[in-house]
C-alpha cells in the first residue's frame, strides 16, 4: 500500500522529464549537446533565448502564431455557437446526418486539404498572410466546436428558453445575456482544444505561409546550417512554444475537468 503512494510522483516525474530536458537543452550550447550526456548546462548560456528575442525571423514566429491561433479560435467559437444551439434545440430533416457529416470533417487528415486551400488562397491574394492559415484551421475546429457545444447545450433545460421569452427577452438577447453564461464551461472547453489545434498544427501553417506570416513552428524547421541543426535553439524555441498553452490550460482547468464530466471531452 505504501509504494502506491508513489506511483503517481514517479508518474508526475516521468511526464515532467522530457520538459526538464528541453530546458535544460535550451541553456547549452549546440556543442556541449551532442559533446555529450549532461544532467545541467556545464556552460550555461542564454544566447539561444537573446537570439529569439532580438532576430525578427524568430520572434515574429510567435507573433504570426498567435495572431492566426486566437483568430482561428474566435472565428470558431462564433460560427459554432449559433450551429451547435440549432442542433441541440431543433429537429430538421438530416440533422443527424449534417450533424456526422461536421465531424467526419474534423476526421479527415490535413494532408488532403493543402493543394486546394493553396490554390485558393493564390488566387485570392490570401496566401502568405496569417488570415490563410486560421480560415484553414476552422474546417477542422468549427465540427470539433460543435460537437462540444451542442453536448453542453442539450443540458441546459429548454423551460429556459420559454421563461427569457415569456419575460420579452429578443433570441439575439437571450442568446448574449443568458444561454452563453449559462454554457461558459462548454465555451471554454472548445476554445482550449481550438487554440491547441491551430497552435500545434504544422503542415497547414507551414505549406500556406512563405516569409511575411512564417509561424514559429515552420520557423523551427529552418535552423539547420553547414553544421548541421541548431540544437540548443530549437531547445529554447521549444521551450517557449510551452508557455502559450500552459496559460490557456491554467485559465480552462476546471471548465476542461467539468467538460470531461458531462461525457462531452
Amino acid at each position: 500500500m505504501r509504494l502506491s503512494r508513489y506511483v503517481p510522483l514517479v508518474y508526475i516525474l516521468l511526464l515532467l522529464l522530457p520538459i526538464y530536458w528541453l530546458l535544460n537543452m535550451s541553456f547549452k550550447t549546440t556543442n556541449e549537446i551532442l559533446g555529450g550526456f549532461t544532467l545541467y548546462p556545464h556552460s550555461f548560456t542564454l544566447d539561444n533565448y537573446r537570439k529569439i528575442f532580438t532576430d525578427p525571423t524568430w520572434y515574429m514566429g510567435y507573433v504570426n502564431s498567435l495572431y492566426y491561433v486566437a483568430a482561428n479560435t474566435l472565428l470558431s467559437l462564433v460560427v459554432a455557437l449559433p450551429a451547435a444551439y440549432a442542433f441541440s434545440r431543433y429537429r430538421f430533416l438530416g440533422d443527424k446526418h449534417l450533424f456526422f457529416w461536421l465531424l467526419s470533417n474534423r476526421m479527415a487528415p490535413p494532408a488532403v486539404f493543402v493543394l486546394p486551400f493553396f490554390q485558393l488562397y493564390s488566387a485570392v491574394g490570401l496566401f502568405d498572410t496569417p488570415w490563410a492559415v486560421a480560415l484553414a484551421h476552422t474546417l477542422f475546429n468549427i465540427p470539433l466546436a460543435v460537437w462540444i457545444l451542442e453536448g453542453f447545450m442539450s443540458g441546459v433545460p429548454r423551460e429556459l428558453d420559454e421563461t427569457a421569452y415569456v419575460d420579452g427577452y429578443s433570441f439575439p438577447g437571450f442568446f448574449v445575456k443568458i444561454f452563453i453564461p449559462t454554457i461558459a464551461a462548454g465555451i471554454g472547453v472548445a476554445a482550449f482544444f481550438c487554440f491547441m489545434f491551430s497552435w500545434v498544427e504544422l503542415l497547414l501553417a507551414k505549406n500556406l505561409t512563405s516569409v511575411a506570416a512564417k509561424p514559429i513552428a515552420a520557423v523551427m524547421t529552418k535552423t539547420a546550417s553547414t553544421s548541421g541543426y541548431e540544437l540548443g535553439l530549437l531547445a529554447a524555441a521549444g521551450s517557449l512554444t510551452l508557455i502559450p498553452g500552459a496559460i490557456v490550460i491554467y485559465f480552462v482547468r476546471n471548465y476542461i475537468a467539468k467538460g470531461f464530466a458531462l461525457g462531452r471531452v
